[in-house]
């Protein structure tokens, strides 16, 4: 029988030992490096894992006076996934963001990573993102927040505002990411329909493994 339990914390609760167990959990189940495009710059060698200190995971998604949250889950006492989230306005609305995701090799497809996002959930939350390269990980958020099958993702409502959303961010990876795709440039030809670009060079074998699996995400993805 396995023991299941869910825990959310604000902020300042977070303390230096649960951000030695997150950044752990981070370095060995998030990803490896890719290879960076021309003139690009990587911050890992290609193929190396990703990795992540317990301060730099502190000062990326918890920063100083935000209003940000940690949610984990433990099975028989491990831990088997966390997520991290930050809130803003964004004129009259709230921004949920999730700022990472992690589900430990061994227990994904489980329906951790819902389970994560739904304990995050605030019924005063109004518009929802995160950013990432994996399907299991966009799948996760639409099914949790908003129940959207892909092809009717409200890309409208992406075209018109996330750009506000984006730079009221007190997360800087948010604040300063680009969008790219053919709904915000109609000159964009790279068949991207809406997304960003971070300059996080994450290699994308794994989430192609996954997008194989779960098929076709569908428009915008």
């Amino acid at each position: 029988m396995l023991n299941r339990l869910t825990e959310i914390f604000r902020r300042e609760q977070v303390t230096e030992d649960m951000l030695e167990d997150a950044s752990r959990l981070f370095s060995e189940n998030y990803g490896v490096w890719g290879q960076p495009p021309p003139g690009g710059r990587s911050f890992g060698k290609p193929g190396s894992r990703v990795k992540m200190s317990a301060s730099r995971l502190r000062a990326q998604c918890l920063p100083e006076g935000s209003r940000s949250s940690y949610a984990r889950v433990t099975v028989n006492g491990t831990l088997a996934g966390h997520a991290f989230a930050c809130r803003w306005q964004c004129g009259d609305r709230q921004v949920c963001w999730i700022t990472q995701l992690v589900v430990h090799r061994d227990y994904r497809e489980r329906r951790l990573a819902t389970t994560l996002l739904l304990a995050l959930l605030d019924s005063g939350d109004d518009i929802f993102g995160i950013m990432s390269s994996h399907p299991a990980a966009c799948k996760a958020l639409a099914r949790a927040f908003g129940n959207f099958v892909f092809p009717q993702v409200p890309l409208d409502f992406a075209r018109q505002h996330a750009a506000g959303v984006l730079t009221g961010s007190p997360v800087s990876y948010i604040k300063n990411a680009r969008l790219c795709g053919n709904i915000f440039n109609s000159g964009d030809v790279s068949g991207l329909k809406c997304g960003v670009d971070s300059n996080f060079f994450v290699d994308h074998d794994e989430p192609l493994d996954a997008l194989a699996r779960l098929k076709e995400l569908g428009d915008g993805h």
